[in-house]
């Protein structure tokens, strides 16, 4: 499949951006207040979870800028390519937070509806014609 439609470049940069966005503002959150998120999600809250929880921080401050420099840099190319990437990873975010070894409560189905939902946008750029 080629994507020369500049509209298609278009909502990609902006599904990229609103994404890091996104991530960005998890990353922010882990940081600074992870066994809260760990309470969300209603998993254990120990030193060693929230501490992984930070490091899981890092990583998604990583992605975030990543995310944005692809977003108001990248080639179209590399727009595709990341674009993809997002397709699998944000699905793979909804379906491992549904497998979460945890009673369900709003922030799971909500942090998961993120993943998905942000899959779809992806997905449904790709496949417009």
């Amino acid at each position: 499949m080629s994507f020369t439609s500049a509209l298609a470049i278009k909502r990609l940069r902006t599904i990229l951006k609103f994404g890091a966005t996104v991530f960005g503002l998890s990353a922010i959150f882990l940081l600074v207040d992870p066994k809260r998120f760990l309470e969300l999600l209603n998993l254990e809250t120990t030193e060693s979870l929230q501490w992984s929880m930070r490091m899981i921080a890092i990583t998604l401050i990583a992605l975030t800028g990543n995310m944005l420099s692809v977003a108001r840099f990248g080639s179209e190319t590399s727009v595709v390519f990341s674009a993809r990437v997002m397709v699998v990873s944000a699905a793979g975010l909804g379906a491992l937070t549904l497998l979460i070894p945890a009673e369900y409560g709003w922030f799971t189905i909500t942090y998961a509806a993120v993943g998905f939902l942000f899959s779809l946008a992806y997905l449904t750029t790709f496949l417009r014609k």
